[in-house]
């Protein structure tokens, strides 16, 4: 079968804008309350494109989801400071809002069968890995002593989703849009002096 698609929109083209709008939809409503209808109508295309390039609802989650794990992986420069780690994850979480937001309603519990994947080990994996990395910083003396690395970590997991979960409340105590770059360097500049010696 071949898929119904506009002149000049390549494949390539068309499975990005199906991403980028189902991130959008996803975030805004959960998984559970995302309609491929509504996904196909925020990138501009035919429904059955979904199924086509991604199988349906879940194959483009499943897509999402990679994406973010490889994204994630390669945020923070070989060599980089435990400033500069924060600085990059808020700024990786703060320009895909919507990803984020795909994150937290995942967190909640909007999609069932998330924690019985493979790639949800992969999530657990990568979380122990980060636990031990700020482990390492703070016996490199980057983190403050006295301080529980994973503590330190999670808090700045915290910080950093909290222009996208409680944008009013970031925006009525710091003022200020809350994905701005102000409030970001407000953010990074404060964590950095509540986790570290600097």
């Amino acid at each position: 079968m071949t898929p119904p698609r506009r002149p000049g929109r390549t494949a390539q083209e068309t499975r990005e804008r199906l991403l980028d709008a189902a991130a959008a939809e996803f975030g805004a409503k959960g998984y559970a309350g995302a309609r491929t209808a509504c996904i196909a109508a925020r990138a501009g295309v035919n429904q059955q494109l979904i199924s086509y390039h991604f199988g349906g609802k879940r194959g483009l989650l499943d897509e999402l989801r990679r994406r973010w794990q490889e994204t994630q992986a390669t945020i923070v420069p070989p060599g980089a400071s435990f400033a500069d780690a924060l600085r990059a994850h808020l700024d990786a979480t703060l320009d895909r809002p919507d990803r984020a937001r795909l994150a937290v309603w995942q967190a909640l519990g909007d999609c069932p069968f998330a924690d019985a994947e493979a790639g949800r080990d992969l999530e657990r994996e990568a979380t122990a890995e980060a636990v031990a990395e700020a482990r390492r910083r703070q016996e490199d003396g980057e983190i403050r002593a006295g301080i529980d690395p994973a503590f330190a970590l999670l808090a700045a997991y915290a910080i950093a989703l909290a222009p996208v979960t409680m944008p009013q409340f970031v925006r009525d105590i710091l003022g200020g849009d809350p994905l701005s770059p102000e409030t970001r360097e407000v953010l990074r500049t404060q964590l950095v002096k509540l986790l570290t010696d600097d």
